[in-house]
């Protein structure tokens, strides 16, 4: 048998790739627009709880690529919400990428820095096809890892005016605000409760990180217009806030219909979100095969759980640009 070699990029690597919003951006749209072409393999994500006394769990997503990307993934997350208190983020992973012709392994690559940076693409990718053309304030809460990319991504793509953050912690929102000035050039400022962070802003991002499911974001704060985006693990938002959108967009509706966690779980168990009252998953959107915002005074909401596809996707952007720079480590299988 020849030699089997894989790449394995870490947390280092990735970083010194340091990839551009746009191409961030343009490798989760391609995604996208390939899973609405249904040329895409996905399996709903699965969660391993080790012990129920901790505060925390892994995700385990699945999916494949057909051509040109012809590749499959797996990818471990851990969710651990008390992380902080270690001086250690709250997600942490890897991403396995195989080939689906034959099974044998392609890469390793840091699950944790793709992960912000797929996540807050989709939100912007999203809001690229279901938020008013003329947005100029957002509302964001939560201040984790993805929440950053969140905030980077959509200002690229609308170049806010106004943009307002909240998270629990008082440390926390005020450096996440400090950062996010610093690095997007302009002002952002953090606020003390939600709903003076998300009160009649054009876009809403929940990405909260509570213990367990509270209503904090309330519908009647939402202005009629808006995009709203909820995805943090457990939910935020009222069982109300379904009632007031025009449409309901999901990424993948085989994981958003199952599962113990999500924003939307009440509401699928409730019945208020389901195959009649699903608009489209947003790859379909991307892919034109069904409408995305058509008039302004539409309420749009989007549900993304996250989605192994979207890893892959930016994993094999980030194997390319590797390839051409010479990063990352070459590491013997078999």
């Amino acid at each position: 048998m020849a030699p089997i070699y894989l790449h394995y990029l870490n947390a280092l690597d990735v970083e010194a790739l340091a990839l551009t919003d746009d191409e961030v951006l343009a490798a989760i749209e391609a995604g996208l627009a390939a899973q609405g072409r249904r040329e895409t393999v996905i399996e709903p994500r699965m969660h391993l709880v080790p012990d129920k006394d901790i505060q925390g769990h892994f995700n385990v997503l699945r999916g494949a690529f057909r051509a040109p990307i012809n590749l499959a993934g797996v990818k471990v997350i851990s969710d651990y919400v008390d992380n902080y208190k270690e001086g250690l983020p709250s997600e942490v992973g890897l991403l396995l990428l195989m080939d689906p012709r034959n099974g044998v392994p392609k890469a390793i690559i840091d699950g944790s820095h793709l992960t912000d940076m797929r996540t807050g693409a989709v939100t912007a990718i999203g809001a690229k096809y279901l938020a008013r053309k003329n947005s100029k304030v957002l509302g964001h809460v939560g201040a984790r890892g993805t929440a950053y990319w969140n905030v980077r991504l959509l200002d690229r793509l609308f170049d806010f005016d106004e943009i307002r953050v909240h998270s629990r912690r008082p440390e926390s929102r005020d450096a996440f605000a400090e950062r996010l000035s610093r690095d997007l050039n302009k002002p952002v400022r953090a606020t003390a409760d939600w709903r003076s962070c998300v009160e009649d802003a054009d876009i809403v991002v929940e990405a909260s990180r509570l213990p367990e499911p509270s209503p904090m974001l309330k519908t009647a704060w939402i202005k009629k217009g808006a995009f709203v985006v909820p995805y943090g693990t457990m939910s935020a938002v009222e069982l109300s806030l379904t009632n007031i959108m025009s449409k309901l967009v999901v990424d993948d509706w085989g994981q958003c219909k199952t599962g113990q966690f999500g924003s939307l779980r009440a509401h699928v168990e409730a019945g208020k979100l389901s195959e009649k009252t699903l608009h489209a998953e947003m790859g379909e959107i991307v892919a034109q095969r069904k409408t995305g915002r058509e008039h302004d005074d539409e309420t749009i909401l989007f549900w993304h759980r996250g989605l192994s596809l979207s890893d892959i996707a930016l994993g094999h952007a980030m194997l390319e640009k590797a390839a051409r720079l010479g990063i990352g480590h070459r590491l013997r299988y078999a």
